[in-house]
């Protein structure tokens, strides 16, 4: 396992609980040592080292060749790159999974860099790239953790609700082209993933600090990418300032703005809060499924839905992201994931609102909260679960599909997935709204909306 952070602390007892493998073989690799005492009374051994592009295949190698039978290489961690060591790992025939495209340290904040080479579109291609040289052999899961990955299952299983309550064929599509026909053919617009973290801490978050209920470091790296969502074929408008990817870069089925995405807000709506704002921070599952679900190819193709995260963070998350623009961008200093113990009571509503078809919304995911899950899985939050118990499903798949190549959630079986996941994930419900983008708006003053078509991302956007 390669770090052991938040994440890392939460599916260590997954692994335990659901998993036979050689303990005297288990490595756990951080840079912080905050918490080896977890490892230390297992008698798990511990490394602590940062992996580097320098030094990665020489730490790596010779603990993933130990001993006999496969190894399997966890990787949790930030400023590690997940090409890399995905690359290294099927080399050497070694199952692999990750939770994210994660760049070597420098990428995310280079002012020198092309925009559009900060994107998570970016660095999804270059995965996708190595998928296309290298076809098949050792498995290694791609982006398996709530978002992406367990989202990419709801999606599956929202639609075939969805096409169920149409009247439609609702059998498990086989292919991918058969998956993207059915969302056509049902009317789908467009996806929003669409979160409200309503978990509230015992004391108020301090000045000069960035609390949040999963890692600081790779929420702050994200948000302050470019805003990037999947691009639908129903889109008439564009900002002024919304760029497409270059021709030759890969699918194009996303297009990115020139501001930070945690600094960016969209109108969505969830069933605890209803209507919300959230911040369209990207993620790879935002480009993936609207590559996965397009009917045709390239810039403009016969249908594309449009997708993308609209995130509401737990309020302490919201009121540091507050503090970090409003001096810079420059993060605190002091940087905490918020845990089991500090949380009053609170819940992380994820899901994915399919929109825009004959019944206007469907919102389906999960509604997990602190309560259930200190009663079901040590050492994590809401959110840490939600996380954890993605990448445990994934570690099961890939097990049973060990010679699948370079995979995404979006072309895993997601029925099988969400079987091993679900007894963690609290109520999972499907809820229909007839909540639009032009809804609930104070209509005080003159507003740039196209009333033809609510779920146009001009209505979406906050301007």
């Amino acid at each position: 396992m390669i770090g052991f952070g938040s994440i890392g602390r939460g599916t260590l007892p997954l692994i335990e609980r659901h998993f036979e493998y050689d303990a005297s073989r288990m490595v756990v690799i951080d840079p912080s040592d905050a918490d080896r005492d977890l490892l230390d009374e297992r008698g798990i051994r511990f490394e602590q080292i940062a992996i580097t592009r320098e030094n990665y295949r020489d730490v790596l190698t010779p603990l993933l060749t130990a001993g006999d039978g496969q190894a399997f290489c966890v990787n949790l961690s930030v400023d590690t790159s997940s090409l890399d060591i995905m690359k290294l790992t099927r080399e050497l025939g070694v199952l692999y999974i990750d939770t994210v495209v994660e760049p070597w340290p420098g990428f995310y904040f280079d002012k020198g860099a092309d925009p559009a080479t900060r994107t998570n579109y970016h660095l999804r291609e270059t995965v996708r790239a190595e998928k296309r040289a290298s076809p098949g052999g050792t498995t290694a899961v791609s982006c398996c953790g709530a978002n992406p990955g367990m989202v990419s299952w709801f999606v599956k299983q929202a639609l075939l609700n969805l096409a169920q309550d149409l009247g439609k064929p609702a059998d498990a599509p086989a292919t991918r082209e058969g998956w993207a026909a059915l969302m056509r053919d049902c009317g789908v617009k467009g996806v929003h993933i669409a979160e409200r973290d309503t978990q509230r801490t015992k004391l108020p978050k301090p000045l000069d600090a960035f609390w949040n209920t999963w890692s600081v470091e790779g929420f702050i790296s994200e948000g302050l990418q470019p805003a990037e969502l999947g691009w639908g074929t129903h889109e008439t408008w564009m900002p002024d300032n919304m760029h497409v990817q270059a021709e030759g870069s890969g699918c194009r089925a996303a297009r990115f703005m020139l501001q930070p995405g945690a600094d960016t807000r969209v109108r969505t709506w969830c069933p605890t809060p209803g209507a919300q704002y959230g911040f369209l921070v990207t993620h790879n599952e935002s480009v993936s499924i609207a590559d996965y679900y397009t009917v045709g190819e390239g810039l403009d193709p016969d249908y594309r839905p449009t997708c993308h995260y609209a995130y509401h963070p737990a309020n302490d998350a919201v009121l540091s992201l507050h503090e970090m623009f409003g001096q810079a961008g420059r993060p605190q200093s002091v940087h905490h994931v918020l845990d089991e113990n500090e949380i009053v009571d609170g819940i992380d509503e994820l899901g994915v609102l399919l929109y825009g078809h004959d019944k206007n919304a469907y919102w389906y995911g999960s509604q997990l909260s602190i309560e259930e899950t200190r009663r079901i899985a040590p050492y994590q939050n809401a959110t840490g679960l939600q996380v954890t118990s993605a990448v445990l499903a994934g570690m099961v798949w890939a097990l049973e599909n060990p010679e699948a190549g370079i995979v995404e959630a979006d072309e895993m079986d997601h029925a099988r997935c969400l079987e091993v996941q679900l007894p963690y994930l609290g109520p999972v419900k499907g809820y229909y709204s007839d909540w639009t983008p032009l809804s609930d708006r104070p209509g005080l003053f003159p507003e740039d909306i196209d009333t033809s078509d609510p779920w146009q991302f001009r209505n979406v956007l906050v301007r």
